[in-house]
């Protein structure tokens, strides 16, 4: 194994619209020796895209988990089942080009001690506000609705530290990972990458993002066929969120009424969602 090798991890769910650019891309992206798809219950032909590209390149391995467990554990599962020094976490509806994924290890290594991710554009070019964000106050945002915007602007420079970038594509050392325990596997969907974000930083390591990286994101394809699903465990997600990190400051009244916040808002997402995905 060379020093420079990556194992690309991507946790699929009903992405048969996109998993095989998806994985296209990634067979030709540089110093990727290690393609680890982690299929969480697929039943609208993931899987048998992904057993066309494992057939073809030797570098592709498969776990077809028989349910849903989540995207964190389908992370750490994959990152288990590789051995590359390099880990980038990759979406199944992200379209890497060549160099991407070598240019944001190379950031790495300059940073020390980093978590890197890259600028994220849809197909019409509109950048995704989570590609680079803040840690959310939720006590803050009972006071100040603005404060629920988590989304920091770039300040043009090519390598940016922020609080958090998007799950949709990470890259870390192994090593890294592995001090801090992977993935938190209690959350399902969502919030799981501010999570991992906080907890490398508060080991000392640096959260950062390539701004000269720009990569295609189709967001939302997987989260589509199941909505309110999806929205449930989003604002589960942001609720353990606050009580691993942040409720301990604060009093019972103010976890009484964040608690509201959040789940107040889980009705409206949960139409708009539907709305979308009709």
């Amino acid at each position: 194994m060379n020093a420079d090798d990556i194992a690309a991890i991507v946790v699929s769910y009903r992405s048969a619209a996109t998993i095989d650019a998806c994985l296209r891309h990634l067979r030709a992206a540089r110093d990727v020796v290690q393609i680890r798809v982690v299929d969480n219950g697929s039943d609208d032909g993931t899987m048998e895209c992904v057993q066309r590209h494992a057939a073809a390149d030797p570098r592709i391995r498969f776990v077809a988990n028989p349910d849903n467990p989540g995207f964190a554990v389908g992370c750490n599962q994959g990152a288990n089942d590789s051995d590359a020094p390099w880990l980038a976490f990759v979406n199944p509806d992200l379209m890497v080009a060549t160099d991407d994924l070598a240019r944001l290890r190379d950031d790495a290594r300059l940073l020390g001690e980093a978590l890197v991710g890259a600028d994220l554009v849809d197909e019409s070019g509109d950048h995704d506000p989570a590609a680079r964000r803040r840690d959310p106050d939720f006590a803050a945002m009972l006071r100040n609705p603005a404060m629920r915007v988590l989304s920091v602007a770039s300040n043009g420079e090519p390598l940016q530290r922020v609080a958090a970038v998007s799950g949709a594509l990470m890259l870390m050392s192994r090593a890294l990972f592995e001090r801090i325990d992977g993935f938190d596997q209690e959350y399902r969907l969502h919030a799981e990458d501010l999570d991992l974000c906080r907890r490398v930083r508060a080991a000392g390591a640096i959260v950062a993002i390539d701004n000269s990286v720009v990569v295609t994101h189709l967001r939302g394809v997987s989260s589509r066929s199941r909505p309110i699903f999806v929205e449930w465990h989003k604002h589960r997600g942001l609720w353990r969120y606050f009580r691993k990190f942040d409720a301990v400051d604060h009093g019972i009244a103010t976890r009484v009424l964040v608690f509201a916040m959040v789940w107040a808002r889980f009705p409206l997402a949960a139409m708009r969602a539907m709305a979308r995905a009709g």
